[in-house]
């Protein structure tokens, strides 16, 4: 089946930054908290008064998303609150330009991604709290809702992109899809077109135009090619939230955000992580800090996830991948050695066998260049030097 090219090129990207940024990140308590709260429409606007953004927003965003090894950013250009990042051309005033930042924020995004050789993705909402069209007239909404993705088409130059997010809301109505998609290809030839199925329908295509299915929060599965071959993304919170709560604590561990990333190569899927800004476009720091140490996992290891997809093999205890020379098993779990006093794991062992009647050659873990005994199909791991573990290792190796 016909692959597009720019299909091809998401997939080689593997790996973006989701990112959350509109009032909500002021009030600090996520991106759902006026549909909670049931807050009334005009007091959660009051928020627009606090929505004092720093210049230095952008830079700081996408120099972070590179230095951790993302290769593309997707940015909530509207979420469902209503208000725009972008300049809405007089469609209405809720947006940024009309904020006390006074600044098109999707302005400053995209020139940075350009600055800095990081690919600008748009999410932007379907379905909209602010609108009473959402609710009484939804032909005129639908109007409304074209017009200011045109707006994102026309105004910011070649994008990779537009995610979109909602319809779930109302599965039975007509969104006029061919319409909306429609314009996305006259100005937007070469973007992705992608349209978020929700948790209970993660991997549905829905429209022939859709060019990747979703995974929210769920490791990627079948993807049905049958019509057209499409990319597959898994989306993913480093907490509870997609939007800024400054009292969301529940954060994952970064070997479980590694194993989504293996998990999505596995199934030759991107990975796309979220982060949520603060109420003025800085990055929460321990946010940060993870997507940073999972960058130095990836560089650890020989940037080679960007490359693997799954393999034609499988293993006991591991997870194999390729790419197309060598193959890698992909091994959770592993500790560290040592004296009794400092290591919980001690001399302990294990075996990946790799289900295959060929003999495992030149195996050597991927982080260190360092041998791997190996007999005939299967390979010992054994605990490794203390000081050195990572918790998740890859092991790199041919068959003969």
């Amino acid at each position: 089946m016909e692959k597009l090219k720019y299909i091809e090129q998401f997939e080689k990207l593997g790996m973006g930054m989701f990112v959350h940024f509109g009032l909500y990140s002021v009030i600090g308590k996520g991106e759902w908290y006026k549909f909670a709260a049931k807050m009334e429409t005009e007091e959660y606007n009051r928020a627009i008064d606090k929505f004092k953004i720093k210049k230095s927003w952008a830079r700081e965003l996408v120099s972070t998303a590179k230095k951790a090894g993302f290769r593309y950013i997707t940015l909530t250009t509207r979420h469902h609150e209503g208000f725009s990042l972008y300049d809405t051309c007089g469609l209405d005033d809720f947006d940024a330009p009309h904020s006390p930042t006074g600044r098109d924020l999707v302005r400053e995004f995209v020139d940075e991604c350009r600055r800095q050789g990081i690919k600008p993705f748009f999410y932007h909402t379907l379905l909209d709290w602010y609108k009473e069209e959402y609710k009484t007239d939804f032909p005129k909404y639908l109007k409304y809702l074209r017009d200011s993705v045109e707006i994102l088409c026309k105004n910011y130059g070649e994008i990779g992109g537009l995610w979109f997010d909602g319809w779930w809301d109302k599965w039975d109505a007509d969104w006029e899809f061919d319409e909306l998609y429609a314009l996305i290809r006259k100005y937007q030839p070469n973007a992705m077109i992608i349209n978020n199925t929700g948790l209970d329908a993660r991997g549905r295509v829905g429209h022939k135009e859709i060019d990747s299915v979703t995974f929210e929060r769920g490791k990627p599965c079948f993807i049905d090619r049958s019509e057209k071959y499409v990319a597959g993304e898994m989306c993913q919170v480093l907490n509870d939230h997609w939007g800024y709560a400054r009292n969301d604590f529940n954060y994952k561990t970064i070997p479980s955000l590694i194993d989504d990333l293996m998990a999505c190569r596995q199934a030759n899927c991107n990975f796309l992580l979220n982060i949520g800004p603060m109420g003025d476009g800085s990055i929460r720091p321990l946010d940060k800090a993870m997507i940073l140490e999972l960058g130095n996992w990836i560089r650890a290891n020989k940037n080679a996830v960007y490359s693997m997809t799954g393999a034609d093999i499988e293993a006991e205890n591991a997870s194999v991948l390729c790419d197309g020379k060598y193959y890698y098993a992909f091994i959770k779990d592993v500790g560290s050695s040592g004296d009794s006093n400092v290591s919980l794991t001690g001399e302990n062992k294990d075996t990946v066998k790799i289900l295959t009647d060929r003999r495992v050659v030149d195996a050597r873990w991927l982080d260190s260049g360092e041998r791997i005994k190996v007999t005939k199909n299967s390979f010992t791991i054994k605990c490794f030097e203390y000081g050195t573990s990572m918790g998740v290792r890859i092991a790199r190796f041919k068959l003969s």
